[in-house]
């Protein structure tokens, strides 16, 4: 391709605004089941314990099948993987709608979730290959308010979809989008600049880029040498304590301000739009800031102000307008955990590998998330409140701070 033809367009936008849909509608199921679970409850007569294992069988698909998604984008292409994705969640979402019985919610979710397995793995994956390494962040920055948006969107629309339909016609409402994502991932989605006439935005597209020089050496390391790194496990760790202190609080935030608090449920629904909103400034703000602070500082200081505000949370008695303001400040360090953790691939390992090493990790985060939802719902059963399993959260999130400390630059050259 020619210097003239990259200066006037360059397909990593269409990347970009492609990934930022799935992301969108991937997030609204996944995050958004925290909006549609207190409906569930009373509709269903589900306990909390149940719907945590409801939630817990698609986050055993995730990380069962999330390895194998990031080994499938080296080898075939992230196109391929998110496309089949898509189809496979939009299915699984559908069918949410159905459900009546505690086993094939746990069946159709656990669907869903092997559906999402494409909608991060490959995602960071092909953004990271679009993107010199100096501009990930950027670039991350720009697509990750997807998932915010999409949380938002949950909080602001489900009401209305109560009120004029019933909590199955958000399941179906959102399954129909995950379809239609299908054929713009088919059709818009180039798995690597190189292979379409690109090189990665970014770099000068008439001279040879510095940074990928200067990886060359490290891309020819066996995936072995990815497992005997002490960074890959002190990174995998923390994340297993972030994912801990994040979800248990996500997923149950709804139904704390409603059920402990006794906030309507119109207005306990603000907060996951308060959430989401909240998390697009973050990732908007954090992401790029993290090319010039370094993803090991960002790590820092987000896990430092999400334990904070997770112990604001349980101070806040019942001031509502205190526990938007926490909520809020959560969210902003939520929004960016996940794609900074993910960035961390693409600075301490070889670029070829970096979807094997984001797949690699995904079973940390699951392991902590899963276990986060079954405390939390088995305390909140136990106790009538959910007091003790948030200050557990806060405690996880510092200490996945602590670990992060111990991880070391990645050798030059």
């Amino acid at each position: 391709m020619s210097t003239e033809q990259g200066k006037r367009f360059h397909w990593a936008w269409v990347i970009l605004a492609t990934v930022f849909a799935d992301l969108f509608i991937n997030y609204s199921v996944r995050i958004g089941y925290g909006v549609v679970l207190p409906e569930m409850i009373s509709s269903l007569g589900f306990t909390r314990t149940d719907t945590a294992s409801i939630y817990n069988a698609y986050l055993f698909a995730y990380i069962a099948i999330t390895p194998f998604s990031g080994y499938l984008t080296d080898r075939l292409g992230a196109r391929r993987v998110i496309t089949v994705c898509s189809f496979i969640l939009g299915i699984g979402v559908l069918l949410m709608g159905t459900i009546h019985e505690l086993w094939t919610a746990c069946l159709f979710y656990a669907v869903v979730g092997i559906g999402a397995t494409g909608m991060w793995t490959p995602v960071l994956t092909i953004v990271q290959r679009w993107f010199t390494p100096r501009k990930r962040g950027f670039a991350l920055g720009i697509i990750s308010p997807g998932y915010g948006l999409g949380f938002a969107a949950m909080g602001a629309a489900f009401p209305w979809i109560v009120q004029h339909y019933t909590w199955r016609h958000a399941w179906y409402f959102l399954g129909a989008g995950a379809l239609v994502m299908v054929l713009a991932n088919a059709f818009l989605l180039k798995s690597d600049p190189e292979s379409s006439g690109y090189r990665p935005w970014g770099e000068k597209q008439d001279l040879p880029a510095p940074a990928a020089a200067a990886q060359a050496p490290s891309e020819g390391s066996p995936l072995s040498a990815v497992f005997k790194s002490r960074n890959f496990w002190i990174i995998g760790f923390s994340y297993f304590a972030v994912a801990y202190s994040l979800y248990g609080v996500t997923t149950f935030m709804v139904d704390y301000a409603k059920t402990q608090l006794g906030i309507p449920i119109e207005k306990a629904s603000l907060l996951a739009t308060v959430h989401g909103f909240a998390q697009v400034i973050g990732v908007l703000t954090l992401l790029p800031l993290s090319d010039y602070l370094g993803r090991k500082k960002t790590i820092i200081l987000m896990n430092s102000f999400i334990a904070a505000s997770l112990f604001g949370i349980v101070l806040s008695g019942q001031s509502w307008t205190l526990l938007y303001f926490l909520v809020g400040l959560f969210a902003v360090f939520y929004g960016p955990t996940f794609p900074i953790y993910g960035a961390c691939a693409g600075d301490y390992f070889p670029r070829r590998v970096m979807g094997t090493v984001i797949g690699a990790w995904t079973p940390f985060y699951g392991l902590g998330a899963i276990l986060s939802h079954w405390v939390t719902g088995l305390l909140r059963d136990s106790t009538g409140m959910y007091t003790t399993a948030f200050v557990t959260n806060g405690v996880m999130a510092l200490a996945g701070l602590a670990l992060i400390l111990f991880v070391q630059k990645r050798p030059e050259g």
